[in-house]
């Protein structure tokens, strides 16, 4: 399990659970953390991951959210949300989630694995899902949004971004708890 979408100044932060079979795959040679890959390359794996895997869940945690209850809890909702989605209650069922800290309360058994996107196949692989569709999402609400360039910057502070917050002011999809020193007056 991993998520991506924690740092921006817009958008959800997206997690994706990964269920690999337990043989080599040759069609996911070259999957590792999304951030080293190109988009066209993660577009590309993402398709061969859920062509290869036994099961893929999402969950998303939208901007209101993340406001309401702050980054980290926003990211165990999604992560949540996408172990909901997927069957988890078997017998024998162990959850790699990437990072340094596991789910608060999650019934199968976890452990966290730091740097688990450069470690673990199915961490990676949720890597590259979460973050393919996370893109997606941002490209296309970059038509109702235009000014911000939500296609090119993903949410992050950028400095075309930070201006189009000062002209503009924030929109639906920013996280007023991220916005506070961005938009005080100098």
């Amino acid at each position: 399990m991993d998520e991506v979408g924690r740092g921006p100044l817009a958008g959800p932060v997206v997690a994706a659970a990964v269920i690999l079979p337990p043989v080599p795959l040759p069609a996911l040679r070259g999957v590792r953390d999304s951030k080293k890959l190109s988009p066209a390359r993660r577009e590309a794996l993402s398709k061969h991951i859920r062509a290869a895997a036994l099961g893929v869940g999402v969950g998303w945690a939208l901007p209101g959210e993340i406001d309401e209850v702050n980054i980290l809890q926003a990211t165990f909702l999604a992560m949540r949300r996408a172990l909901s989605r997927l069957r988890v209650d078997a017998p024998g069922t162990f959850v790699l989630v990437d990072g340094d800290k596991e789910i608060p309360g999650l019934r199968p058994r976890q452990r966290a694995l730091v740097r688990g996107d450069d470690r673990s196949l199915a961490v990676a692989s949720a890597s590259i899902v979460a973050k393919v569709l996370r893109d997606r999402w941002l490209r296309r609400l970059d038509r109702l949004y235009p000014a911000y360039g939500f296609a090119r910057n993903k949410g992050y502070g950028t400095p075309d971004h930070l201006r189009a917050l000062a002209e503009s002011g924030p929109s639906p999809l920013h996280r007023r708890s991220f916005l506070g020193r961005f938009l005080e007056p100098s």
